[in-house]
């Protein structure tokens, strides 16, 4: 007997109605004033709404660093192990980010950032009531994965909702939710490490939960879905997702701009140097320059939270003196941060405050780059593929991993902390050089349309 397809409430039914981009409206906004009215409301609303749960997303993803000391003596796990974990997580992240790019450019953006952390809250629960080396890696893989559905319809949204204009400085300024999610996730996991490295992971799973509950109540997909115009300046109405002209948007926009590769291979570097204090700054600390994990962790915090001062200059700067080139200013961020980190580690132990501030300035420094490559790709790509772009690059990012995790933990484990730092100022290098093939890349992608 033939089985009916059904587009009732049906398990698969249900969830594809749920990532189907939402239909646009009737015009709910009229007349220029109303209209600009309407955009500014519903800009703030989704520019917080998205900062808050990307934020969310690293309680649920970078809080393993500091549960890792605690996990060493308790479950007898080496750095190599430990890096390990580190490396399958971000690839299985970088590969995540790639294709729920691609879905994302199709998919309601709501939906799936709201599906994403709360499958990831659920990896944690896991994760905290694991034991054995095979369970705990099999759920941080698995939260790897659902990890990459945070950025993608981050990336949708804001190419949707701001203008190639200003996207730079706006979406500089959502990038500051990298740093502050890092930041009060190194405050509040610094804190319950000394409590049992469990609870890093359990606390974090319910604010997570919550968090899903958050942008599902509050967040809403493009402009059209809640009666407003496109954004103007930007190609009308992306149409058609499954259109037959969509491969070639991607083999034009994306995998055949030269710019796009080099900023992705860039992104690799990038990766390592902000991966290397980020994932391994908490044990650096603690066994090279003598401070304890809560101190350890506070610093670390200070080195994310100075990114987002970075972040906004970078940002600012590419759009008000570099015309939207954010590549000539990722090259001056690199050159600087290697400058930073290297005075860092040449200062003596006992040098508290001025290390501190050098590892904040490599902070300052590495956060430009760190959010420029993402809003470079995403004008070049224009928004009819910013989200594919944004995960091309990302794979390169957390391809990465397998130099910040495993083989940084090898490094140190046969070299000590000083081949460690050594690589990540390699890394720094090798990113500057490639930051300056990207010095003649344009501002965006919308004009090829239309020189076509």
């Amino acid at each position: 007997m033939e089985r009916k397809t059904s587009t009732g409430p049906g398990a698969t039914g249900w969830l594809w109605r749920i990532f189907q981009p939402s239909p646009a409206i009737p015009p709910a906004y009229h007349g220029e004033e109303e209209i600009a009215g309407g955009y500014r409301q519903w800009r703030r609303r989704i520019l917080v709404s998205t900062m808050i749960g990307y934020a969310i997303y690293y309680f649920v993803r970078k809080n393993l660093s500091f549960a890792m000391p605690a996990m060493q003596e308790e479950l007898g796990i080496s750095k190599t192990d430990l890096g390990i974990f580190l490396t399958l997580h971000g690839l299985v992240y970088g590969l995540s980010r790639f294709a729920n790019g691609m879905l994302a450019d199709r998919s309601n953006a709501r939906a799936m950032m709201a599906v994403g952390l709360l499958l990831s809250a659920l990896m944690n629960v896991g994760f905290g009531l694991g034991s054995s080396v095979m369970t705990l890696g099999v759920f941080w893989v698995l939260n790897g994965w659902v990890q990459g559905m945070g950025f993608p319809p981050c990336a949708r949204l804001m190419t949707h909702w701001f203008p190639p204009a200003v996207l730079a400085s706006r979406m500089s300024v959502w990038n500051t939710s990298h740093s502050v999610g890092a930041g009060l996730t190194a405050v509040l996991c610094g804190y319950l490490a000394s409590l049992g490295w469990r609870w890093c992971f359990l606390v974090p799973a319910v604010i997570a939960l919550f968090g899903a509950i958050y942008l599902w109540m509050v967040l809403r997909d493009t402009p059209p879905s809640v009666g407003l115009p496109e954004v103007a300046g930007t190609e009308s109405a992306e149409n058609a997702p499954h259109s037959k002209e969509s491969k070639g948007v991607l083999r034009k926009k994306v995998f055949g701009n030269p710019f796009i590769w080099i900023f992705a291979l860039a992104n690799f570097f990038v990766y390592i140097v902000r991966y290397g204090i980020l994932d391994w700054g908490p044990t650096m600390l603690k066994e090279a320059k003598g401070y304890d994990i809560s101190h350890a962790a506070g610093i670390v915090a200070a080195f994310e939270i100075s990114g987002v001062a970075g972040m906004l200059l970078a940002g600012w700067l590419t759009d008000r003196v570099f015309g939207g080139r954010g590549g000539r200013v990722c090259l001056f961020c690199m050159v600087l941060a290697g400058v930073s980190l290297w005075l860092f580690w040449n200062l003596p132990s006992g040098s508290t405050v001025p290390a501190t501030i050098c590892l904040c300035a490599g902070g300052f420094f590495i956060y430009g780059p760190q959010a420029l490559i993402g809003i470079a790709v995403a004008n070049l790509a224009t928004k009819r593929a910013a989200a594919t772009a944004a995960g091309f690059t990302g794979i390169f990012g957390y391809a990465s991993t397998v130099i910040s995790g495993w083989g940084m933990g090898h490094v140190v484990e046969t070299a000590g902390w000083n081949g460690g730092i050594m690589l990540i100022l390699g890394a720094s290098a090798i990113g500057t050089v490639l930051f300056m093939l990207t010095w003649f890349a344009g501002a965006h992608g919308y004009e090829d349309r239309k020189k076509g």
